[in-house]
This record gives structure tokens, C-alpha cells and sequence, in this order.
């Protein structure tokens, strides 16, 4: 059984910043792809940003510049620094890894609320 724990969402002004963390756990070989998704209300989800094992990224063109996103193999855990933040933004945030042996396996899930 492996888990994917996401923290760090919240309500933040225009204009600030968030972390988000997402930590896998539990009967992990390992890890290939990691990233994260968005679903705004009565829009479809959207892909956000992806790292691969040996570090290369990529984001989505709406986020490029302000987002960045990273992962520590050591401790099976994504990050998503989120700079600049817009109304537009505000989503649920899903982080998903790529697992070996698993395939892709998804967090519940986390708000992020960008108003003032």
C-alpha cells in the first residue's frame, strides 16, 4: 500500500506565496515521474508540473516563471513553490507519482484559495 500526503495549501493574497509538500509512503522501489495537477470548480483538471527522477521539469505554460517545482528522492517527496500567486490559481492541487512497480497513484487533494 502506498500513500501520497499532501500539505501546505491555504487561503493566500494576490501576490503572495505557498509551498505545497506531497510525501509518499508505505512498499515504495521507486519513483519515477513526480508532479502535480489542478481543478478549479467546473473546470477540468488541469496538469500543472512534472520532475522527473534525475531533476528535469517542466511546467505548464500559466505557471511558468512563478512556480517551481522540485522533489527529494531521499525522502520520496515533491515540493511545489508557488510565487506570484493569481485569483486564477485558486484549485485543488493533486500530486501524483509515477511508481515502478504501481503505476501512478494520486493525493486526496489540497486547497489552494488566492483573494483578497
Amino acid at each position: 500500500q502506498v500513500q501520497l500526503v499532501e500539505s501546505g495549501g491555504g487561503l493566500v493574497q494576490p501576490g503572495g506565496s505557498l509551498r505545497l509538500s506531497c510525501a509518499a509512503s508505505g512498499s515504495i522501489l521507486g519513483i519515477n515521474t513526480m508532479g502535480w495537477y489542478r481543478q478549479a470548480p467546473g473546470n477540468q483538471r488541469e496538469w500543472v508540473a512534472s520532475v522527473t527522477t534525475g531533476g528535469s521539469t517542466n511546467y505548464a505554460d500559466s505557471v511558468k516563471g512563478r512556480f517551481t517545482i522540485s522533489r527529494d528522492n531521499a525522502k520520496n517527496t515533491e515540493y511545489l513553490q508557488m510565487n506570484s500567486l493569481k485569483p486564477e490559481d485558486t484549485a485543488i492541487y493533486y500530486c501524483y507519482a509515477n511508481l515502478w512497480h504501481l503505476g501512478v497513484r494520486w493525493g486526496q487533494g489540497t486547497q489552494v484559495t488566492v483573494s483578497s
